[in-house]
């Protein structure tokens, strides 16, 4: 056994990154769709994980059961954590990993709920690309394939993270089971049960036999599901932000570029500065929508996240913690960071461009065009000031010193929960 692992180490250490780019290139070519260029991969995720179903039909009708399913299991671990309440370490884990499950299904759910709303700004983010696409402009061109390369380069990253995630946590029993001799001994004189996944009731006794295995393939399933949910919707949400950053951007420099051309005539200049404002104005209306429905997950999120960051170092810092679940811990202590920082280092991105997209105007040759001219262009300035700004909730920012306080928030948590305990 250990020599074939060896084996398997040395393989992978021999293949190059630029092999496994090659090797992977015709799977990521078929993720792309000529009718979305920017949300091809992530359009295919949320469709193979059941939230994208623009045409109703029988898989829509499966997919609804599947996300019903899911969360039965999310209310028998919670069920499960009402039993083990009084056991301090059983209940931080199951609570730790609770947490996250329920975040998986409001998000699975909250799209099939709100999915016309987000299919109007699917739409809305297609037609916009394939329309600026057409014009061939270069500069125009050369924005786009900007955001677009950085928003499959982070959802591949992200993607990858989650799958290792996955992974980590489906195989932590097995790990655990073969780090010890000691810890085998006593599984096997019945001691103490085998290593699970999660935490979740079962009618049956899961701790032997073939309640156990039947709670290894279930926790298997479930692990796969919420790790495909989390991926595909985070992935969607950033790569949408972008867009909203990259179109802002994109606004700035058409702006400071009004008057380079020569018109015949004032009237194509204020048709330009009327589809510039008209531009804007939709990307607020849309911005709205977005916001509307990711203000409400991220409100749980970030509460949720919270609480899951102090408990996982919790976790790591109480004595009777492994070596392999210290690891286990850490790198689903990183997945959540990654995951929040993710939200928040975007969402202030659109609202750092929101703030600067109206620079493009005073740096055009206004005062060189005519009074009505440069009326209309103090109006577009005045519209363009305007920022746009995403939430959690109804009370706070998602922005980077938002991340920096939940950060905070939770050590201090952990603090006081350690000096309590102590």
């Amino acid at each position: 056994m250990e020599r074939m692992i060896k084996n398997l180490c040395d393989i992978l250490i021999s293949v190059s990154y630029r092999e496994v780019t090659t090797m992977l290139r015709p799977f990521f070519k078929r993720l792309e769709n000529n009718n979305h260029p920017l949300l091809g991969p992530t359009l295919w995720g949320l469709a193979r994980w059941g939230m994208w179903q623009p045409r109703l039909g029988i898989n829509t009708k499966i997919y609804c059961i599947l996300h019903i399913v899911a969360t039965l299991f999310v209310i028998s671990q919670y069920v499960e954590l009402w039993i083990i309440r009084y056991d301090f370490n059983l209940a931080l884990r199951n609570l730790s990993v609770t947490m996250l499950s329920t975040v998986c299904v409001v998000k699975a759910g909250t799209f099939v709920i709100w999915h016309d709303q987000w299919q109007e700004i699917i739409e809305y983010v297609s037609k916009c690309e394939k329309r600026q696409l057409s014009k061939r402009d270069k500069i125009t061109s050369e924005i786009i394939n900007n955001y677009t390369v950085y928003s499959r380069r982070v959802t591949y990253f992200y993607w990858a993270l989650v799958a290792a995630t996955v992974l980590t946590v489906t195989l932590a029993p097995l790990a655990a089971f073969w780090s010890s001799k000691e810890y085998r001994a006593r599984i096997r004189a019945e001691q103490i049960p085998y290593p699970e996944i999660m935490s979740s009731w079962l009618p049956i006794d899961r701790t032997r036999g073939i309640g156990y295995w039947l709670s290894i393939v279930e926790h298997t399933l479930i692990c796969f599901y919420g790790g495909g949910i989390v991926a595909t919707y985070d992935s969607n949400a950033v790569a949408l932000m972008s867009f909203l950053a990259g179109q802002l951007k994109l606004l700035s420099t058409n702006c400071s570029r009004l008057f380079e051309e020569n018109y015949e005539s004032g009237n194509n200049t204020v048709a330009k500065i009327r589809e510039y404002h008209h531009d804007h104005l939709r990307m607020i209306k849309y911005s709205k929508i977005l916001n509307g429905v990711l203000s409400p997950v991220m409100f749980l999120y970030v509460i949720i996240c919270s609480l899951m960051i102090c408990a996982s170092a919790i976790q790591i810092a109480t004595n009777g913690t492994t070596s392999m679940q210290r690891i286990w811990i850490a790198e689903y202590l990183m997945a959540l960071i990654v995951q929040l920082f993710l939200y928040c280092w975007h969402s202030n991105e659109v609202l750092i461009m929101s703030h600067k997209v109206d620079d493009g105007v005073y740096a055009s040759s206004w005062w060189s065009q005519s009074q009505s001219v440069r009326r209309s262009v103090l109006l577009l300035g005045g519209q363009l000031r305007r920022p746009i700004v995403f939430t959690a909730g109804p009370f706070t920012k998602l922005n980077l010193p938002t991340f920096l306080a939940i950060l905070k928030g939770s050590y201090s948590f952990y603090t006081l929960l350690i000096n309590k305990e102590d």
